[in-house]
């Protein structure tokens, strides 16, 4: 081992805390990038190995009924590979002990062997005996929710008529990865389920015999798919065809894929802003660093030692310091990803699991930090290098603080001796200073844009049910009613008021941008769930023009003023203009608003309503609940308690559980930049702080001197990382936000509060570490240090 590695190791462990620190500092940006972008490409390998596994349809053709024979024709159509019908329709199930009926889905699966689109993984029992039509099987999650195996029978209303059916098996689909009760955005496995039943047995229960009203179609590679779309619509136009869509337009697939996209954008802006904060600090570390041994490269060069020797020297420490915390990084990432997968495994019921890393994340992880590492280091060796051995083996020049002026002589008056000294080490190295206060600065920054981050979430959930739904119960109907049936809950005991709504699925289009929602028709004045603005305002409904959501107006690029195209899939199917009127800052979904009674003028179909908010008196509810499972006409019942419970769930379970995890790693950022800078001045300052202490300073006074100067930076940051968070916390929403919701960046006092309080407590952590360093120092050797 040469004498320079073994430098090398000794340098290594007499900076071996702040080493550590930095490396810290390093692994803990590679750890986001590694685990994010192996979370992603995980889920997204798994999902796609599931679809293909169990044949998922690329094409989904909702229809009124068409007979049997039209697969035939849909089979023909160019660019189809597969083509198979079955029956679709709602269901209730009735379970005892529960007033408030559940709504499920009824499926049928073919009599006769697996389907050839949108088979089901059979994670316990039997398949379908197509012989006995009391035979089902239940979606897993659902059945786990309510203690259900097979074996068990359940209550189920289909088509007006209640049945009772055997559990023979329970069963996952890639259809039904995201299930969520009817005009609810939040999945939730105790209140929706899935049925499966014989083709036969489902035909009969809703007068289906030799007909079908959803068709599946698998298309080619090479097909083009919106060709495609258009002739199904042809084939089954005149049997009610409802619109073809394809796999991106179907619900579970569209949440799951929002989920993953949102983390892919969270993967790519997210953790190079953390490798950023690191990269600048390390810098900033490395070349005080080097600075500080300017005697030693002296020597060594006196010693005969090349500056491309005496580079490579250095340039091993600093590959020491940012591989070894690369590699931490990446270790730590991998063991993180994995954990985080199975959590999304369990939460998006996939039955197995694809694990796979990206190769990019190593490579890039690696190469920012050995980068940021090097530009820090060779920038200062660059200066030093151009020094004589003799001229860079003496101490720089001191600092002259003689001439101060008045204002010198004004402050000597009012400050002690110590006081004296931080103000001058402040002020006479601005440059040094301003790296120690934007290093504190973006550390706190992060911390203030994860701590809006977590109010945001917070703000989301305050604001869709508190604010903009202030209903108690939401009632669906089997179909679109007379408004009669609004008179008729009015008449019910303990229901208070009563507000209609039609909600009418459609695709809106803007130019060349499209997207697949719903119209939702409310009363002119609505109150008991609004839309609102800006200003958390009710806007109300206007007949002359549609209200589109914040998210809906970006993904269309339509603006107030600008005309929207509303095909509508139901009924007699017409295709409107309609001006947009106005923005709604709705933070749950992509809806868009008219008012009822002009949604139902150009649809043809006065006074018709899909469903009614309820606001109910409490102590009756149990029996309200009873009546409206009784109800015929009712589809389903949906408590917004259960849904906020629901969306809770959600935001803490997917994709938004990863902002505990940012905020975390923010906080170690903060502490490491914190602590740094703390050692750096420490490191800089020894010999100078021995000194005071044998010239008769306490070691209170002596610490006054070192951690003043780390007070002084650090107040001098606050204002500045409140600044940078502000703009930073917009960025970080804009990667959380999706179509299903959207994460508003909330400023409050305490926001920025908490993270003054996370870098002050920072501060004090550091501060007392390197004060018992001070007091423990050896005078003796710290005054025969030359550096």
């Amino acid at each position: 081992m040469s004498p320079l590695d073994r430098k090398l190791l000794r340098d290594l462990w007499r900076i071996k805390g702040q080493a550590v620190a930095i490396g810290a500092v390093i692994g803990v940006g590679v750890l986001m990038l590694v685990m994010m972008t192996g979370l992603v490409t995980s889920l997204d390998e798994t999902r796609n190995t599931y679809y293909e596994r169990y044949r998922l349809a690329d094409i989904f053709a909702p229809v009124t009924r068409a007979p049997d024979r039209l697969i035939a024709d849909l089979a023909a159509i160019p660019g189809v590979s597969a083509a198979e019908g079955r029956v679709v329709g709602s269901a209730l199930i009735d379970l005892p002990g529960l007033d408030l009926p559940l709504q499920a889905r009824a499926v049928s699966l073919p009599d006769f062997g697996e389907p050839r689109l949108n088979d089901v993984y059979l994670s316990a029992g039997r398949r379908l005996d197509s012989d006995r039509a009391n035979e089902i099987l239940l979606l897993q999650g659902f059945a786990l929710a309510h203690g259900l195996e097979p074996g068990d029978t359940l209550s189920a209303t289909m088509h007006g008529a209640r049945r009772t059916f055997r559990i023979v098996g329970l069963a996952r689909s890639p259809e039904f990865l995201y299930t969520t009760p009817p005009g609810e955005l939040a999945p939730d496995d105790s209140r929706f389920g899935v049925i499966w039943m014989s083709r036969m047995a489902l035909s009969a229960a809703y007068d289906m015999e030799g007909a079908f009203n959803q068709a599946l179609l698998s298309i080619g590679r090479n097909a083009e798919q919106a060709a495609v779309l258009d002739a199904v619509d042809r084939v089954l136009d005149a049997n009610g065809g409802l619109g073809a869509y394809g796999l991106e337009d179907h619900e579970s697939n569209r949440f799951i894929s929002e989920e993953i996209d949102g983390l892919r954008v969270m993967s790519t802006g997210v953790p190079p802003i953390f490798l950023a904060v690191a990269a600048f600090l390390l810098y900033m570390v490395v070349s005080r660093m080097v600075q500080s041994e300017r005697e030693q490269i002296g020597l060594m060069k006196a010693f005969g030692y090349t500056n491309a020797e005496v580079g490579v020297h250095y340039f091993k420490l600093i590959l020491a310091i940012a591989i070894g915390g690369a590699l931490a990084g990446c270790l730590v990432g991998i063991a993180a990803g994995r954990v985080l997968v199975d959590v999304y495994l369990e939460y998006f019921r996939f039955p197995f699991l694809v694990f796979q890393l990206d190769p990019k994340s190593f490579v890039i992880g690696f190469g920012v930090s050995v980068l940021a590492a090097s530009a820090g280091g060779l920038v200062v060796l660059r200066n030093v290098f151009a020094l004589t051995p003799a001229t860079a083996m003496r101490p720089p020049a001191p600092q002259d603080y003689s001439r101060s002026g008045r204002i010198g002589h004004f402050l000597n008056k009012l400050l002690d001796q110590p006081s004296r000294m931080v103000l001058r080490r402040v002020t006479r190295q601005p440059a040094r200073m301003a790296g120690a206060v934007i290093g504190i600065a973006s550390g706190m920054a992060l911390s203030v844009a994860m701590i809006s981050i977590l109010s945001g979430f917070d703000r989301t959930i305050d604001l869709t049910f508190n604010v903009v739904d202030r209903s108690d119960v939401t009632v669906t109907f089997t179909e679109v009613m007379s408004d009669k049936a609004i008179l008729e809950l009015k008449r019910m005991p303990g229901i208070i008021e009563v507000e209609p709504i039609r909600i009418v699925p459609a695709v809106l289009r803007n130019g060349r941008k499209t997207y697949r929602g719903a119209i939702n028709g409310l009363v002119a004045e609505p109150r008991l769930n609004r839309a609102i603005d800006k200003d958390v305002t009710t806007i109300f409904m206007r007949q002359e023009g549609a209200i589109l959501a914040s998210a809906l107006a970006d993904i269309l690029g339509i603006k107030p003023g600008e005309t929207l195209t509303v095909d509508v899939r139901e009924g007699r199917q017409p295709v409107f203009d309609i001006p947009v009127i106005g923005i709604a800052e709705t933070l749950l979904g992509s809806p868009a608003f008219m008012e009822l009674e002009a949604l139902n003028r150009v649809l043809r179909e006065p006074n018709r309503v899909s469903g009614a908010y309820l606001r109910i008196d409490a102590t009756q509810s149990d029996q309200i609940y009873r009546q409206l499972k009784d109800m015929p006409t009712v589809a389903g019942v949906s408590l917004k308690t259960d849904a906020r419970i629901a969306f809770q769930k959600l935001m803490d379970t997917s994709a938004g559980a990863m902002r505990y995890i940012m905020a975390a790693i923010a906080a170690i950022i903060t502490f490491g930049v914190v602590y740094n800078a703390a050692r750096i001045a420490y490191a800089e300052r020894a010999r100078d702080l021995a000194s005071l202490r044998v010239i008769g300073f306490t070691k209170g006074e002596t610490a006054f001197v070192l951690l003043g100067e780390l007070a002084a930076v650090t107040l001098l940051a606050l204002p500045l990382g409140s600044i940078l968070g502000y703009f930073l916390s917009f960025g970080i929403a804009a990667g959380f936000s999706t179509d299903l919701y959207q994460i508003p960046a909330v400023f409050t006092p305490e926001s920025y509060g908490t993270a003054v309080l996370a870098v002050v407590m920072a501060t004090v952590m550091s501060g007392w570490l390197v004060k018992r360093d001070i007091d423990r120092a050896d005078l003796i050797i710290a005054l025969k240090t030359g550096d």
